[in-house]
């Protein structure tokens, strides 16, 4: 019954594709074989397998024809499919762009279950990725990604270990007892990676926060998955490296399999992923494999592999070691195997070449269309309802920008028990700044929690929040450290929506203490007026709140963007105004918001809600608009005031509040009503938000003059010094004084510089 088996084979297979099926030609019983995996499991595992590697083939035949976009295969990786059947569908999994053989095997799965409403064909899915098909049903054609909601399956890009602090997050928040979100309570997260990303400073950060989180107490229920097939495309791993760095590390279960046994890649995956399920504690699967087909499709193996290499890696094929059990359990023979094989191999071409016809994005607005859904109206609604109407967060004097950020914050919270807030000191200390005191007395730890301090996992306990049914409140302690986890938000917070076709979504709000004016204290690192990075991130909404009557509706509504559209927001606060109560003279309290503007709130007759991309502008102008935000706002309504009283100008200060968008509409309105324009911009001279801002005017018609200050292109030094690279009020009021015609004009002498 399983004795060798040769037949002619077609005349097109690849150097690969020959080798397989030598190997299946070539298999025979052995005796006393004992069943190590169940017939009808390896027979899954097998097909998962085999569809796979064809479509690996078949992408690339159809590419030399000039059809498709075939980026990373997953041949050599398809043990990654008896991982799929040794957990659960409603376990969800962040993929590795080599794991076609896991997401076929995860579709058979769901096809056996009767509640499916209709049947999945995972071919067809991988197919319509590779041609960028409108059809795809993960991206709608945008990306060539593993991804489905009916099977669990969160979409990621070409990722290097970037998906991991998300990964970590959402197993932190499935963890967490006695919160209950999307997932299931006993869910396992699986998150798999290859042996060069275990090198990038992302996975170990990950690795280290679930190991530290486990050390805690507190349960991570993950697990990794390192395909290690020893090359980082053309560099090899040292040999031994995954096993010196993963064997005995605090808190993480390790266990290494070879990829062509899939019986003990089955058994071990499985406890691994029961004892991630029970005890909480997070576990790292280290698989074996091998590469075929090379790194991509532009990739020329033979440039850095001697053939012997690449040869050698033949007997490896994972494909061959289930085979092997199908065949000594006599549950197939061997022409069973082969002829089946060749004819999944017409099948899948021959449906490569119907759908490779199918309809592509065609416009530009349906590209956009999954960036950040906009529902302006039921936004509003929704920040209405944040306010809130109960009295436990009502303040009984004037506040300041941070006491009115933190009485937005408990409000909304009361509101909505989805919300966390979270981040380094946020919760005992309450914040560097106290913005967050008193909210972990009042909602407790499970809803208010400190982190590490990593703003990778940070955001990334964001992010898995957000998938888990939350909406995050992260704070990043200063500007300048949000760049240690820009990726998380560029390449992870503002793509999920884009790349899922709006089916996931990361909704949140990061608050980030920002920009300079410390009055000399801490330096760059406390002082960094740099927003670049952030400003060309598609979908993403900048809020910049100056006042604190800005401050609350801006707020909620961010809040109310992220639940409704899924938004990802960041609120840069500035620092300087965290606790400012006074604009002109001591004592005047015009930076504060007065008990009555929140009891306005409460009864319904005040502001509760900021639009985003909309201007508040200050005073009628009829000499000089003048364009700011932030700290720029602060020093630009002293010099209006001054402007007014020495020199009988009118100047209109608008603040941007947002930007991004741009509230293009209002900035040109006001730049019109004066027919000149100075803008105060504390960022940099180069990338900053001003060159924005003449790019806007400019192309919206404006003709007048236009002027700008901005910061000087350096970094913010230490004490006094602070003040020569930054925007200072003098530099505005002459600025001003020059655009209406008087520069040299003298000014008051009894104008209070300390004051600024």
């Amino acid at each position: 019954m399983c004795s060798s088996y040769v037949r002619e084979f077609p005349g097109d297979l690849d150097p690969v594709e020959a080798a397989l099926l030598e190997g299946l030609a070539s298999l025979t019983c052995s005796a006393g074989h004992d069943d190590p995996l169940d017939p009808a499991t390896a027979d899954m595992v097998f097909e998962a397998q085999v569809r796979s590697r064809l479509l690996d083939h078949t992408a690339r035949l159809m590419r030399t024809q000039g059809v498709g976009y075939y980026t990373i295969g997953s041949a050599g990786h398809e043990s990654n499919a008896a991982v799929a059947l040794a957990l659960r569908r409603t376990d969800p999994a962040l993929l590795h762009y080599r794991s076609g053989g896991f997401y076929i095997a995860r579709a058979m799965q769901a096809n056996e279950d009767p509640d499916m409403a209709e049947e999945i064909d995972p071919v067809d899915d991988v197919l319509r990725g590779m041609f960028a098909s409108a059809k795809e049903p993960m991206s709608g054609g945008r990306h060539k990604v593993f991804g489905r909601r009916e099977l669990n399956i969160i979409p990621q890009t070409s990722t290097i270990a970037s998906h991991l602090p998300r990964a970590v997050g959402l197993a932190s928040s499935i963890g967490r007892s006695g919160v209950h979100g999307r997932y299931l309570a006993d869910s396992v997260v699986v998150c798999s990676l290859g042996d060069a990303s275990l090198n990038h400073s992302t996975a170990q950060g990950a690795l280290n926060w679930a190991a530290n989180t486990f050390h805690r107490g507190e349960r991570v229920p993950i697990l990794f998955v390192i395909e290690d097939n020893g090359l980082g495309i053309s560099t090899p791993s040292p040999p031994g490296w995954v096993e010196r760095s993963l064997e005995g590390r605090w808190s993480l279960n390790y266990a290494s399999v070879d990829g062509n046994d899939p019986a003990a890649v089955l058994t071990m995956t499985a406890d691994l992923s029961r004892l991630a399920r029970e005890s909480g504690q997070p576990a790292v699967l280290h698989l074996r494999t091998v590469r075929f087909l090379a790194h991509a499709g532009s990739d020329v193996e033979t440039a850095y592999r001697s053939a012997t290499e690449i040869r050698e890696d033949y007997a490896q094929d994972p494909i061959l070691g289930t085979a092997k059990i199908l065949v000594e359990s006599s549950e197939c023979e061997v022409s069973d195997l082969i002829d089946w094989y060749l004819d999944e191999r017409e099948h899948i071409r021959s449906r490569a070449n119907q759908l490779a016809s199918e309809a592509r994005i065609g416009s530009a607005a349906e590209v956009l269309a999954s960036l950040s859904p906009k529902s302006p109206e039921i936004v509003a609604s929704v920040a209405y309802e944040l306010a809130g109407t109960g009295g436990d967060g009502h303040r009984s004097a004037p506040s300041t920008l941070a006491q009115t950020i933190n009485s937005t914050l408990e409000r909304a919270a009361e509101v909505s028990p989805e919300i966390l807030i979270l981040g380094q000191d946020v919760a005992r200390k309450g914040g560097v700044y106290g913005v967050t005191r008193g909210l972990l007395k009042r909602f407790g730890p499970k809803r208010v929690f400190d982190t590490l301090l990593d703003e990778q996992s940070i955001m990334g306990h964001a992010l898995g929040s957000a998938l888990n049914g939350f909406l995050p409140v992260p704070e990043i302690q200063y500007l300048a450290y949000l760049h240690n986890a820009e990726d998380q938000i560029r390449g992870e917070a503002a793509t999920l929506s884009f790349f899922s076709n709006t089916q996931y979504k990361n909704p949140m709000v990061v608050r980030v203490a920002a920009f300079g004016y410390q009055k000399g204290f801490g330096g760059h690192f406390h002082n960094d007026n740099s927003v670049a990075v952030l400003r060309d991130i598609p979908g993403l909404v900048l809020a910049v709140p100056a006042h604190p009557l800005d401050a609350a509706p801006m707020l909620r509504t961010c809040l109310a963007a992220a639940k409704v559209d899924g938004t990802v927001s960041v609120m840069l606060e500035p620092i300087a105004r965290y606790h400012t109560a006074d604009l002109h003279v001591e004592g005047d309290g015009l930076w504060l918001a007065e008990p009555t503007d929140v009891d306005m709130v409460r009864s319904g007759k005040g502001v509760r809600h900021a639009p985003i991309g909309r201007a508040r502008t200050h005073g009628k102008g009829t000499d000089l608009t003048i364009v700011t935000f932030g700290n720029g706002l602060f020093m630009s309504l002293r010099v209006r005031k001054h402007l007014r009283d020495l020199f009988d100008l009118e100047v209109g200060v608008v603040d941007l509040r947002w930007l991004a968008p741009l509230p293009t509409e209002d900035l040109l309105r006001e730049a019109n009503s004066t027919g000149r324009v100075l803008i105060v911009d504390e960022t940099r001279h180069s990338g900053g938000v001003g060159e924005a801002i003449i790019s806007e005017l400019v192309e919206g018609g404006f003709r007048g003059p236009i002027r700008r200050l901005s910061g000087a292109d350096s970094f913010i030094p230490l004490g006094e010094a602070a003040n020569l690279v930054l925007v200072s009020e003098e530099q505005i009021r002459e600025a001003a004084l020059e655009c209406c015609g008087l520069a040299g004009a003298s000014t008051n002498p009894q104008f209070d510089e300390s004051q600024n």
